[in-house]
């Protein structure tokens, strides 16, 4: 008796998905793709206007851009 309860109790209830909003893996791969590149574009695009600005003297360079630039700066030979 008390199982045939719990068979008639359970199928009262509906039945509910974990996760209503669940994607495919290839959905996921196409978004991981597409959040990749996006991210470096924006890199790529982040350090093309560093190297503009260096070059117009709009920002402070750091040291190993200052020896990539400008390495007589770094040169000990004549002390």
């Amino acid at each position: 008796m008390g199982a045939e309860a719990e068979k008639i109790q359970q199928s009262a209830i509906p039945a509910m998905n974990p996760n209503p909003n669940s994607i495919t893996e290839a959905q996921f791969a196409a978004w991981k793709r597409r959040k990749d590149a996006d991210a470096s574009a924006r890199k790529e695009a982040a350090a093309r206007k560093r190297v503009e600005d260096i070059a117009a003297g709009v920002v402070q360079m750091n040291g190993r851009e200052l020896f990539e630039h400008e390495p007589w700066v770094f040169d000990d030979t004549s002390y």
